[in-house]
C-alpha cells in the first residue's frame, strides 16, 4: 500500500482502488511501450525541461506500466505522493487530492484503439503526463495551490450532470465489451446536455484553467513554446500537432476561464505561460472574484444559481451548509434572513456541531443575520453584560429586534457557547418576523438561531464533508480495476505474450515469422504488435524482402488520420 494512502480521510478512500498487476495485458503493456517510444525523444526537443528529467526523478519506466507505489515513494522527495483511483473521480475529489499534494492516478490503461488520445483519465496520462513536472518545484506549487483554490469552488448542479455524462461515456468508450447501442444513447444525451445553456458556475471556470494550464498548457515563448500540460504529453498525435503553426498560440491570462473546450477533439487554440509563477499570479487573481473570498450577497447568489449544497460562513464562524433557495432583505435592503432547503448542518470550524447534522435539520432553515438594534452589535460580539441585559439564558423569553426590522421572539433553550462567544441559540416556541412577513412560526418546532453579523465566505459542498454526505450521498459502490482483456482479443493477446517471451529471450528474427503469418491472415485489423516485430526484426540483413512486406503493411494503417503521424514517427525511430 502506498505511503500517500495511510491517513486519507476515508471520503478520499472512497474513491481509491488497489493496483492488481496482473490485470494488465501483454497488449496493455507492448501500448505503453510503443507510447514511450516515440513520445520520450520527442518531447527531449520539445517539452518542459523538467519533463524528461522528471520521467527518472518520479520512476516513470519506458519499457512496462510503472507500479504506483514505486511510484508514491520517488514522489515523496518532492513531498508528494500518489494513489490509484478508478477511471474519472468527481472533481472537487481531484481537487482534494491535488490540494494533499497527492496525484489520483488512474489505474486503467487506454485500448490499443485509443493509442493516440482517449478522453479518459489513464495510467499514460496520469503517470507519464502528469506526474514528472511534479519535479519542477513552481509547477508542483501551482498544481497544489490551484487544489486548494478549486475543491473551494462553487458546482452546478448541471456541472455534476456534465462530469457524470463524461464519466460514463469516457468508461464506455474504453470498455471493449460495451454495448454499442448503449454508446449511442450515452453519446446523444452528451450532446444534448453540453448543448443546453446553463449558469455558469466557479468550478466550470476553473474547470477552463485546469484545462488549458494543467492539461493542455504550453509555456515560453509564444513562437516557440514548450509543452507541460498532461494531455499533451501523453497525447501521441495531438502532442506533434499542437505545436503546429495552425494552431493558434494565445498568451495566458485570466480569460483563459472564458474559452471553452471539446474533450473529443484537437483543440484549435493553446495558451502559452511566460513560467509557472505566472501561472499561480493569475490563479491567485481568479481566486479573489471567487465567493469564498468575497461572501456578502454576490457569493450568496453564486450559492443560490448553483442550487447545489453550499457552505455560507457567518463572521462568528457558524458554518451553514445546504442548498440555498433563498434571501430575503431587511427595510435597509442588507441580507437578514437566508431559506436553506433540504438536509442543513450547522458546524463550526469545519466540524459539525454535535446534535445539528442532517438528521436533525432535515427539512430546511432559516438563518439569521444582522446586528441588534440599540447595542448595535451583532449577537456573537455580546459580552456577559449585554447577554444578561438581553436576557439571553435558559427557560427565558427574550425579544430580540435587528437593525433592519427582523424580530425574533421566543424561550431560551439553550446557548451555545464558542470561546465565550455565542454562536447558536436554541428556541422554544419561537417567531421570526419582517414587518408583515412571518418567516418562522412557533408551530414549526424548535429554532435555532444563528448567531453572526454578516456572511464573510461562501464556499461549495458541506463543512464537515464526511458527516454531511454520510448522511445524504447513495452508496457510491465499491470502485475496482478492470481489465482490457475480451473474449474477442484473448488469442490476440497470447500473440503478444508469444513475442515478449522471445524478445526477453534474445530469440533469432526468423522465429517471429510464424507470429507475423497469423496476425496477416487472422488478425488483420491489429498493427501495433506488426511495429513491435518491425522493430525486433529490422536490424536482420537477411530479412529485407519480410521487412519491406511488414512495413508496406503497417504503412497501411498510416492511412487512417489519427494513426498517420505515431506510426510514422515510430517506423522512422526505428530506421533512425
Amino acid at each position: 500500500m502506498s505511503k500517500a494512502r495511510e491517513n486519507l480521510p476515508q471520503r478520499l478512500l472512497e474513491y481509491t482502488v488497489s493496483q492488481d498487476y496482473t490485470l494488465y495485458t501483454e497488449i496493455d503493456q507492448a501500448v505503453w511501450r510503443y507510447v514511450m517510444k516515440i513520445s520520450v525523444p520527442f518531447f527531449k526537443k520539445h517539452a518542459h525541461n523538467a519533463y524528461i528529467e522528471g520521467l527518472e526523478m518520479t520512476g516513470i519506466p519506458m519499457d512496462h506500466i510503472p507500479h504506483v507505489d514505486g511510484m508514491d515513494k520517488r514522489l515523496d522527495k518532492f513531498n508528494w505522493g500518489a494513489v490509484t483511483v478508478k477511471g474519472f473521480i468527481p472533481p472537487i475529489i481531484f481537487m482534494e487530492f491535488l490540494s494533499k499534494k497527492i496525484l489520483p492516478i488512474a489505474v486503467d490503461i487506454r485500448i490499443n484503439e485509443h493509442i493516440t488520445y482517449t478522453p479518459a483519465p489513464d495510467i499514460i496520462h496520469e503517470a507519464a503526463g502528469h506526474a514528472p513536472i511534479i519535479a519542477d518545484r513552481d509547477y508542483a506549487e501551482y498544481l497544489c495551490s490551484y487544489g486548494e483554490i478549486a475543491k473551494k469552488a462553487i458546482q452546478s448542479k448541471k456541472d455534476s450532470i456534465q462530469y457524470d455524462i463524461i464519466r460514463k461515456l469516457s468508461d464506455m468508450k474504453e470498455d471493449p465489451n460495451a454495448d454499442p447501442n448503449e454508446l449511442k444513447k450515452i453519446e446523444e444525451k452528451f450532446e444534448k446536455v453540453f448543448s443546453e445553456d446553463h449558469w455558469i458556475s466557479e468550478a466550470n471556470e476553473l474547470s477552463k484553467m485546469n484545462w488549458w494550464t494543467i492539461e493542455y498548457g504550453l509555456i515560453g515563448d509564444l513562437e516557440n513554446p514548450k509543452i507541460y500540460g498532461a494531455g499533451l504529453l501523453s497525447s501521441v498525435g495531438e502532442s506533434l500537432e499542437c505545436l503546429n503553426s495552425k494552431v493558434k498560440k494565445i498568451p495566458m491570462s485570466i480569460d483563459c476561464i472564458d474559452q471553452d473546450y471539446n474533450i473529443t477533439e484537437p483543440q484549435p487554440q493553446l495558451f502559452v505561460t511566460k513560467s509557472f509563477k505566472d501561472l499561480k499570479d493569475i490563479l491567485i487573481k481568479y481566486s479573489k472574484t471567487m465567493a469564498f473570498k468575497t461572501g456578502g450577497k454576490s457569493g450568496i447568489e453564486k450559492a443560490i444559481n448553483s442550487k447545489n449544497v453550499t457552505t455560507s460562513v457567518y463572521d462568528s464562524g457558524l458554518q451553514v451548509s445546504g442548498t440555498l433557495t433563498n434571501y430575503i432583505n431587511d427595510n435597509n435592503k442588507e441580507m437578514t434572513y437566508l431559506s436553506f432547503g433540504g438536509s442543513v448542518q450547522l458546524s463550526y470550524n469545519d466540524s459539525e456541531l454535535e446534535g445539528h447534522g442532517t438528521k436533525y435539520h432535515s427539512e430546511g432553515y432559516g438563518a439569521a443575520i444582522g446586528v441588534l438594534s440599540k447595542i448595535n452589535l451583532p449577537l456573537h460580539q455580546l459580552n456577559n453584560n449585554h447577554i444578561e441585559s438581553l436576557g439571553i439564558k435558559e427557560n427565558h423569553k427574550i425579544l430580540l429586534t435587528f437593525i433592519g426590522g427582523l424580530i425574533v421572539s421566543g424561550t431560551v433553550k439553550k446557548v451555545l457557547m464558542i470561546d465565550d462567544s455565542p454562536i447558536l441559540i436554541s428556541l422554544d416556541n419561537c417567531s421570526v418576523k419582517l414587518n408583515e412577513d412571518c418567516l418562522y412560526k412557533p408551530e414549526w418546532g424548535p429554532y435555532d438561531l444563528s448567531c453572526g453579523g454578516k456572511i464573510v465566505s461562501v464556499f461549495g459542498g458541506a463543512a464537515d464533508w464526511d458527516n454531511y454526505y454520510n448522511n445524504n450521498s447513495p452508496a457510491l459502490g465499491t470502485p475496482h480495476q478492470s481489465t482490457n482483456l475480451s473474449k474477442n482479443n484473448t488469442e490476440l493477446n497470447e500473440l503478444y505474450k508469444q513475442v515478449r517471451i522471445l524478445r526477453e529471450d534474445d530469440r533469432p528474427s526468423n522465429d517471429y515469422l510464424p507470429i507475423l503469418k497469423k496476425l496477416y491472415n487472422e488478425h488483420p485489423d491489429d498493427w501495433l504488435l506488426c511495429t513491435e516485430i518491425y522493430e525486433i526484426i529490422y536490424s536482420d540483413p537477411s530479412l529485407v524482402r519480410e521487412k519491406k512486406e511488414l512495413k508496406n503493411y503497417i504503412k497501411e494503417f498510416a492511412k487512417n488520420k489519427m494513426l498517420f503521424s505515431a506510426i510514422n514517427r515510430f517506423i522512422n525511430l526505428v530506421e533512425a
